[in-house]
């Protein structure tokens, strides 16, 4: 028999999300699109491959899956060989103090058939601005609403945030500490807070202030930042590398965990051919990698209420 790739594209979303819904979210089709495409796989197959209602992979599923998946990266590599010559993708970046880069690099890494070329961008808005003139062919960081329609984008990592603070600062000695513990105090960042969605909502959430510290210079003018006020604090990935240094701690935010979103932004219009396999690699290393975690009862994102305790 030959294989439809579309049918087994099918078949991994919903073996990977085990849900019809979340799946065809995915592939932005239709849940209806999806579970004819499964029903025809799995009549030319002879075999099923789900269970419905309860969604759990069979025996036949089981043995499927892996296969299935080397099927869909070969197809993927034979397209992109075919643009081989065409030009790289060229990928912006955004919101560097939080290291995007470290992100998108394993990724990248991981593929050998994507040629990518890195840029960066000032912030979300200068993003969409190069998207819209056609500058780059996609984009990464913190995605927030509006968006113009002519573009699309893709979740594709949610990272725990810690809060740093000087070895000298009374929250040092916490091995945690929640948002609560935070309200009144100010946390500085080195933009101006109009720019930074993310804090600004986190500390209208939980009553915190916000500072501006001037321009963004890295993330060693940041911590000398703190370090030259012992009473100072701020906010930052919690994966995100930091200089040896025992002056400065990370301490784990709890109750709830803000969780800092990164996306992939794209035109809707005439993507780049190697778009699929973009965010095919960012599946594939997120699920290794627990990237899309998220547990409403215990995490926090931005327009999202906080768990009652």
């Amino acid at each position: 028999m030959e294989l439809d790739l579309g049918q087994v594209r099918a078949f991994v979303a919903v073996a990977d999300h085990l849900h019809f819904g979340r799946a065809a979210g995915e592939l932005a089709i239709s849940q209806q699109a999806v579970s004819k495409r499964l029903a025809r796989l799995e009549a030319a197959l002879g075999a099923a491959l789900l269970t419905r209602g309860n969604v759990e992979l069979t025996e036949a599923g089981r043995r499927f899956l892996e296969p299935a998946r080397e099927a869909l990266r070969t197809a993927e590599a034979a397209v992109a060989a075919v643009h081989a010559a065409a030009r790289p993708l060229r990928l912006d970046v955004w919101g560097h103090l939080y290291g995007p880069a470290r992100t998108v690099g394993p990724v990248i890494d991981e593929r050998p058939d994507l040629k990518v070329e890195l840029g960066m961008s000032r912030d979300l808005p200068a993003a969409v601005a190069a998207l819209l003139r056609g500058d780059v062919d996609a984009a990464f960081g913190r995605v927030h609403p509006p968006l113009p329609d002519g573009l699309a984008h893709r979740l594709v990592r949610l990272e725990p945030v810690d809060v740093l603070v000087g070895a000298g600062h009374p929250l040092a000695s916490r091995s945690a500490v929640r948002p609560s513990d935070l309200a009144g105090r100010e946390l500085r960042f080195p933009a101006d807070v109009d720019r930074l969605d993310f804090i600004k909502r986190f500390c209208d959430e939980f009553g915190v202030r916000v500072g501006s510290g001037g321009a963004n210079l890295g993330v060693e003018h940041l911590l000398a930042d703190l370090l030259a006020e012992p009473g100072r604090i701020t906010l930052f990935p919690a994966d995100a590398p930091l200089p040896d240094d025992p002056r400065i701690r990370a301490i784990p935010v709890v109750g709830p965990t803000p969780l800092y979103a990164w996306s992939l932004v794209w035109p809707r219009q005439s993507p780049h051919p190697m778009i699929p396999a973009l965010l095919r690699g960012f599946a594939e290393h997120g699920r290794r990698h627990r990237w899309l975690e998220y547990d409403p009862a215990r995490d926090w994102l931005p327009g999202e209420p906080p768990p009652s305790r």
